[in-house]
């Protein structure tokens, strides 16, 4: 098991060389495919007509303006990877709002890497929930950066958060091209009681068991059960000083949008260490 195709959200944002350059270094340590992606498209909220004015002055204005950011932001990426010396690699300016552009385009690849949500600023402020849209509605796993930071590594000190769910599933076994470069796993169950459910008599020893077999080694960590299980988990990561932390991606039907779940929420609005989620 590998990744043949990576994807790449490349923007102008102060977080997207680091972005990239995880990006173009794990499509050379896997041999895949690189494409880079960025959007020149309307994005949705431009045609809700408030605050914004709809306009086709207004639009061809922006659309415009889209363009100059895609072309420049698609440079920077040609320059990345050209002095990594990356061969097989791509840039796709996709003319397209970003939320369905990312999610249409993650469905031809292995996996997604995209960026945290800008808390003030930069061109992605105005998209502040676009990582839990694609990570809902992709239906590819997603590996989300932090949107400051640098990552010299990636999947040496791995946490993976266990609770037998079917997305925690997806994402564990999304995860196993990252995973089988560490030496020792830690998979952790908050609270957890044995049973015929989804841990079974001896909870997290089913999910070792399964990655054992594609030569991850794997620690379980039985934690107690947490007040708050999203700041559990990042604490966890934190004493373990966590390079990757892998996780299922929880959402409910809300006026008739997706929404994501608690812990799923403080994860990706305070995580500070690359997170691949799967729903």
């Amino acid at each position: 098991m590998s990744y043949r195709t990576i994807l790449v959200h490349v923007d102008r944002n102060a977080g997207a060389e680091a972005r990239i350059k995880l990006a173009a270094n794990l499509a050379a340590r896997e041999n895949a495919h690189l494409a880079g992606i960025a959007m020149s498209g309307v994005p949705r909220f431009m045609y809700a007509g408030d605050p914004f004015d709809a306009s086709g002055a207004i639009i061809a204005d922006y659309l415009e303006i889209a363009g100059k950011r895609a072309n420049e932001a698609l440079e920077r990426f040609d320059t990345i990877t050209a002095n990594l010396g990356l061969t097989s690699v791509e840039r796709r300016n996709c003319r397209d709002d970003a939320y369905a552009a990312l999610c249409m385009q993650a469905r031809y690849a292995d996996l997604l890497v995209i960026g945290q949500a800008m808390p003030a600023g930069g061109e992605s402020a105005l998209l502040r929930d676009l990582p839990e849209h694609v990570i809902l509605h992709a239906g590819k796993p997603v590996l989300v950066l932090p949107y400051s930071g640098s990552f010299p590594t990636l999947g040496e000190r791995p946490l993976i958060a266990w609770d037998g769910s079917l997305e925690a599933a997806h994402a564990a076994a999304a995860a196993i091209p990252l995973l089988k470069r560490s030496n020792k796993v830690a998979l952790a169950v908050f609270g957890a009681e044995p049973g015929y459910d989804a841990h079974g008599e001896e909870p997290g020893a089913d999910i070792a068991l399964y990655l054992a077999r594609h030569c991850v080694k794997v620690e379980v960590l039985r934690q107690p059960d947490p007040v708050d299980i999203g700041n559990a988990i990042l604490a966890l990561a934190a004493s373990l000083n966590a390079d990757l932390l892998v996780m299922g991606a929880y959402g409910h039907s809300r006026l008739r949008e997706m929404m994501v779940g608690g812990a799923t929420r403080t994860v990706l609005e305070t995580m500070t260490l690359p997170v691949l989620m799967a729903h």
